[in-house]
């Protein structure tokens, strides 16, 4: 069992802060390898840190971990799929800190064909993380976005 990640210094938001030093999460990333298991993977500290990452609002970063699992899943596969879902979120949210409604929103149509590609065939969870759980999350962003555009009128 690894020790879990800590959370960052701070949220990196692109012309706001500086970015995390080069190489932080490389110890991190590299726990996520190509021919894993999905269960391996699940529990690596490159998905589980993302996860932590991201519910902490850390949008950045949480992609930062996450593209080594994305490249570790075996291509056109639920996981792959989902983690790509999983990223094009993180980014979205990203954009909703940054105060871009609109790109925020594109995203989230980008994570939702993600998503239903992934959840093809009846998956109710795909890396132990439920499909209705993204779904939600990606559907709560859009509302968010949906009114930070309104109110920039």
């Amino acid at each position: 069992m690894h020790a879990p990640v800590p959370m960052p210094p701070h949220a990196h938001i692109p012309g706001r802060n500086c970015r995390h030093d080069e190489g932080r999460w490389d110890d991190v990333r590299a726990t996520a390898q190509p021919g894993m298991s999905a269960e391996a993977l699940a529990a690596s500290p490159a998905f589980t840190a993302g996860m932590d990452f991201f519910e902490n609002g850390f949008f950045w970063e949480a992609h930062e971990v996450w593209e080594a699992v994305w490249m570790a899943c075996p291509p056109n596969s639920a996981e792959h799929r989902f983690v790509q879902a999983l990223i094009q979120l993180a980014n979205a949210e990203l954009k909703l800190a940054m105060e871009k409604p609109k790109a925020a929103m594109r995203l989230c149509g980008i994570a939702a064909a993600h998503l239903s590609e992934a959840a093809r065939g009846g998956h109710e969870q795909v890396l132990g993380v439920g499909v209705a759980w993204l779904e939600g999350a990606i559907g709560r962003c859009r509302h968010r976005a949906a009114r930070l555009a309104i109110s920039a009128l």
